[in-house]
């Protein structure tokens, strides 16, 4: 994946006003600071190409896979708010060099899980160990770049890292696993992780937030028990193609507990999360552009590597090369954002880029052919064009629609709603699949090819309701977003 920037974390909610003089190491400190976020990125898709040899020697169920890929973004996205909040009251380094060490320590556990329930507990703690390496790094550069010239160029190479670590992600995820298997994937994290714990302990200076907000522990536990549960019973659903009394129950109760959550929020003094923000009907329509785009973006990626190696027959590496004309264009999409929306006006781009990214996604479900891979990458390219021009739009209108004063409420909620819609779009479109593929499978005659043309349908079937989430949003983007001032937006600000 190839955008250009993330959003900022959390933990860039407080200011704090930085040394005397710039430190002489602040370029060292940068280097592990984008060390960190490369590894994050990367760590989201590496397993994207590693799954056909991963299934062939754990044998995870449909439901299992899809825990096995998605819950590393899911943990981050519950977790983020949190850690942020934490480091500021512990310190911003030990959070930083404490998620170091459990990424590691995670890496090598699921680079040697013999079991799904293994590697699923191991993907929870590398998703943790994000967490609390981004929610603190973008408070350390502040800290460490007292300069607002300096702090811009830090920031720009510090986000960028994020976008290289993810287009790097399948190509080293194909690369490890053609030649060592799929845990080698995961091991080469342990050694960079091990080498930025040493040097990180010693260059980067500690910092915390002399008056931190309260860590509401209830708050935590509602928000991350009510979004396991739910997502647990939309997986469970579709791999049985039926609601059981108790899956039910199971919805019931995550959605509960998440409206609990966001009524605590409302009458906390301190939330976890501001839902105030919401009240703005740009922010609210823009955040729900950024879940819906990323996490089309992000399941097209996972899945469409899947089919061209389970369907195609491509060998892992072979796969992560072929994702390269979507990641290349939606480094331009971000790029040109910008322009795009001095040019037509932020809302038309954002409505148009939708648009063509639902169009793209509606061509691959009608016409998609393995056998053809030239004419998939037009497909491809308009693709990640238009998904890079909605991320990129879409979070600045998010944190332009903030005041000031609330820019870091507004970037938590930004940072969060990438990470969400990566595990939901994964999840979602996953069930969609596992349903479409099942019953493929039961009403084809048995013969040779059955599992590919039914996995060839479900893939069909997972662009297809990506189009149309797109392009719904594309009308609500049309109808409800206010065009502010030209000129507003900046370089991209997107996550990979």
């Amino acid at each position: 994946m190839a955008h250009s920037e993330a959003p900022c974390p959390v933990a860039a909610r407080v200011e704090e006003p930085g040394p005397p003089k710039p430190s002489r190491s602040r370029w060292a400190v940068l280097a592990v600071l984008c060390v960190s976020l490369l590894l994050c990125g990367i760590d989201l898709t590496v397993l994207h190409v590693a799954v056909p040899s991963m299934s062939r020697e754990l044998h995870p169920g449909g439901t299992a896979l899809l825990w096995i890929v998605d819950v590393y973004a899911l943990t981050v996205a519950a977790l983020l708010v949190t850690c942020g909040t934490l480091g500021d009251r512990i310190g911003r380094k030990r959070m930083v060099l404490g998620g170091f060490a459990l990424f590691g320590l995670a890496s090598a556990a699921a680079a040697f899980s013999s079991s799904t329930g293994e590697l699923i507990a191991a993907r929870v703690a590398l998703g943790a160990g994000a967490a609390m390496i981004m929610a603190s790094t973008v408070a350390l550069v502040r800290v460490v770049f007292p300069d607002d010239r300096e702090r811009a160029v830090a920031l720009g190479l510090w986000t960028a890292a994020h976008s290289v670590g993810a287009t790097l992600g399948p190509l080293v995820g194909g690369a490890m696993t053609e030649r060592w298997g799929w845990g080698a994937a995961f091991l080469v994290n342990v050694p960079i992780a091990a080498a930025i714990l040493v040097v990180g302990a010693r260059i980067i200076p500690e910092s915390k937030n002399p008056v931190p907000r309260r860590w509401d522990l209830t708050s935590v536990a509602l928000s991350i028990g009510g979004l396991a549960v739910a997502v647990y019973a939309l997986k469970q659903a579709g791999a049985r193609l039926a609601v059981s009394p108790g899956l039910l129950l199971a919805a019931v109760t995550g959605a509960l507990l998440l409206l609990l959550f966001v009524r605590r929020q409302r009458r906390l003094a301190e939330p976890l999360l501001d839902f105030a923000l919401f009240a703005d009907r740009r922010f609210s329509v823009a955040t729900v552009c950024v879940v819906v785009c990323f996490g089309s973006y992000v399941a097209l990626l996972f899945f469409l590597t899947q089919w061209l190696q389970r369907v195609g027959g491509y060998a892992p590496l072979r796969a992560g090369l072929a994702l390269m004309p979507l990641a290349a264009a939606n480094a331009v999409g971000a790029a040109t954002a910008p322009w795009l929306s001095g040019r037509w006006g932020g809302r038309r781009s954002l409505t148009g880029a939708l648009a063509a990214f639902a169009a793209a996604l509606a061509a691959l479900s009608a016409s998609a052919d393995t056998g053809a891979y030239g004419s998939l990458v037009p497909l491809l390219v308009v693709a990640g064009y238009g998904a890079g021009i909605v991320m990129t739009l879409g979070a600045d209108a998010i944190m332009g629609a903030a005041r000031p004063e609330r820019s870091g409420e507004a970037a938590a909620i930004q940072e969060t709603a990438f990470e969400l819609g990566a595990g939901l779009g994964v999840a979602v479109l996953g069930t969609v699949l596992t349903g479409v593929r099942r019953l493929s499978e039961a009403a084809a005659h048995p013969a040779l090819g059955a599992a590919r043309r039914a996995y060839d349908d479900g893939f069909a079937a997972v662009c297809g309701v990506a189009a149309a989430g797109l392009a719904v949003t594309a009308v609500l983007a049309a109808t409800l977003l206010r065009e502010r001032t030209p000129g507003r937006v900046k370089s991209p600000t997107t996550p990979p």
